[in-house]
């Protein structure tokens, strides 16, 4: 059952991903290209939740709370380290820094950058669900939301370097499927229950990452950018709301 749950959130998202995608280019191309970046506002109020409920989960479930805590510390700083060797994984959000570097043959990288980053997705989700269903699919909705601008924006940067729509589409969603390999493969190493508390603790402090180095710093600075505070506040908001609206329905 948790194995079912997990693929076919797994492929919701992949699925989502890419249906936003083109919902987004038949209707809504002119205002995602202006207002993409209040959706990291948006995604910032839905990490900032699921985080905190990680780390609750994480420290209920280990029988050591010291290694959980460094779980969440490895986590952290893991990411970190390689996202100082890799720095494209998130640089999706940016459209004019990746386009410079897609006009010097840097789409392809780029590309097996959220290859990679999806199997990532996959393996964090996995012990989320073994542990607990209904975190699991709060989790994912955090990574769909993460996800959907992740590849609305990846798509107008491959448009942009000269990608044909149709192709464009199409490596999106190759990319997207990538989530299913780390999905299966993070559930059977699951099935060793001491580690689940430390797995999802790890995810935490994946997800901390995420929030405090990529999402909420780059929200504060268009914020700054366009001196429009009270926006980027209410979308932030808007994000806790609904992801609190989603822990109450379906509970602990």
């Amino acid at each position: 059952m948790k194995l079912i749950a997990l693929i076919f959130s797994s492929f919701f998202i992949m699925l989502a991903s890419l249906v936003g995608v083109f919902f987004t280019i038949k209707f809504l191309s002119d205002w995602t290209k202006k207002n993409i970046r209040y959706l990291l506002a948006f995604a910032s109020g839905v990490f900032t939740i699921v985080s905190y409920n990680l780390v609750n989960e994480a420290l209920e479930l280990g029988t050591n709370t010291f290694f959980v805590w460094m779980a969440i510390i490895c986590g952290f700083l893991i990411f970190l380290i390689v996202e100082r060797f890799y720095p494209d994984i998130h640089c999706h959000h940016d459209n004019q820094k990746c386009l410079s570097k897609n006009l010097n043959g840097g789409a392809k990288k780029i590309l097996i950058g959220d290859a990679f980053h999806n199997i990532g997705d996959g393996v964090l989700l996995a012990p989320i669900f073994v542990a607990n269903i209904k975190l699991g699919l709060m989790v994912a909705f955090g990574i769909l939301i993460h996800e959907i601008v992740q590849e609305i924006s990846e798509f107008f940067v491959l448009k942009n370097a000269g990608y044909s729509t149709k192709k464009a589409l199409t490596l999106n969603f190759l990319t997207s499927s990538t989530i299913l390999i780390g999905a299966i493969g993070g559930f059977y190493l699951s099935s060793l229950k001491y580690l689940i508390g430390p797995f999802v603790g790890f995810t935490a402090g994946v997800f901390i990452y995420i929030l405090l180095a990529d999402l909420v710093p780059k929200s504060i600075r268009h914020s700054r950018q366009e001196k429009k505070y009270f926006n980027y506040i209410v979308w932030t908001i808007f994000g806790i709301f609904l992801i609190l609206s989603v822990n109450f329905l379906v509970g602990n």
